[in-house]
């Protein structure tokens, strides 16, 4: 039986390219669903004639991330507002809050608006340096880390990167270990280990599995195995043999066949496997396959990476004894 490189080899599906390559590949959907979660960081080009309506700066002594991720969900309410998003991480001194003042005012200028500020600076000094600019100032700490100081009769530490230090290390390390368990379970290239896999999925090429498996890994590190649905499978009416040890951990991706000859079409246009009538059939064939053996599965076409992976980890706590 022919696994995902197996089959590529065969000519069923496309060759496989080098690991970096596919990892690259796999992060752009990710970067594109997240929207913000990985904007570069540039002083804004007078020249841009973009029409944003405001600018939005993620100011942080350490990633950035969590400012951007709390500022992004609360923006996301205003969805007709066009916004250019900013991160200025590692704001841990002095010079850099003045420095971030100046960028800050300075698109202020380029703007004639105000642009809007959402902080996590920890230091009081600093932030009170950044919070001088042109902007509409949103202390992200300050308003949570107060009343949780009165409602826990405790003082905060007050101390930068809490949630990316060593105090952390453990999720860290178990995050670090299902990335490698992910990249190393692509695409069905091995079977090796499987019974370690938190879960497995499945689904046609290029319906999600890759993305879904890697934000699973670098998010919550879970590991996740996938394994393609080729054309020998569908021949057979059977899985791929090995999947049947495993199959309390299977879960199914799909996608309509219009969306997925789109995607399939960037890959390799005007060919056979990105053809609608090829999809089609492979679309109708894995669906039939995953309600034959009882699979649960979703649709990837209208959901988000978070939207997938939340209905992934739900199936697996449901699996998990209490």
């Amino acid at each position: 039986m022919k696994t995902g490189g197996a089959a590529r080899n065969a000519g069923i599906l496309p060759a496989r390219r080098p690991l970096t390559a596919r990892l690259l590949r796999a992060y752009r959907p990710i970067k594109a669903l997240l929207t913000a979660h990985s904007v570069e960081v540039n002083v804004p080009d007078s020249t841009d004639q973009t029409p944003y309506d405001r600018t939005v700066f993620y100011v942080s002594d350490g990633t950035g991330i969590t400012a951007e991720t709390f500022g992004h969900s609360l923006l996301t309410q205003f969805g007709s507002v066009r916004l250019r998003q900013q991160r200025l991480p590692f704001v841990d001194s002095v010079e850099k809050a003045d420095e971030a003042l100046r960028r800050i005012n300075r698109q202020a200028q380029l703007d004639r608006k105000p642009p809007i500020v959402f902080s996590t600076l920890v230091n009081a000094p600093i932030n009170d340096i950044v919070r001088q600019a042109t902007c509409r100032f949103f202390d992200l700490f300050a308003s949570f880390l107060e009343p949780l100081e009165q409602e826990l009769g405790v003082r905060s530490s007050h101390a930068i990167g809490q949630s990316h230090t060593a105090s952390n290390l453990e999720a860290y390390s178990r995050r670090i270990a299902a990335i490698n368990y992910s990249l190393t379970h692509d695409d069905g290239q091995t079977d090796k280990d499987l019974e370690e896999s938190d879960v497995i999925l499945v689904g046609v090429s290029r319906s999600g599995k890759t993305p879904t498996s890697l934000y699973l890994a670098m998010q919550h590190g879970v590991k996740a195995a996938n394994y393609p649905l080729i054309p020998e499978d569908f021949d057979r009416q059977r899985l791929p043999e090995v999947l049947y040890r495993h199959r309390k951990k299977l879960f199914g991706l799909t996608i309509t066949p219009e969306r997925l000859a789109e995607v399939r079409q960037e890959r390799r246009p005007n060919s056979r496997y990105a053809s609608i009538d090829n999809c089609r059939q492979e679309v109708i064939a894995a669906e039939s396959m995953m309600r034959r053996e009882g699979i649960e599965w979703l649709s990837s076409t209208t959901k988000s990476i978070e939207e997938i992976a939340t209905t992934v980890l739900q199936r697996i706590e449901a699996r998990s004894p209490s």
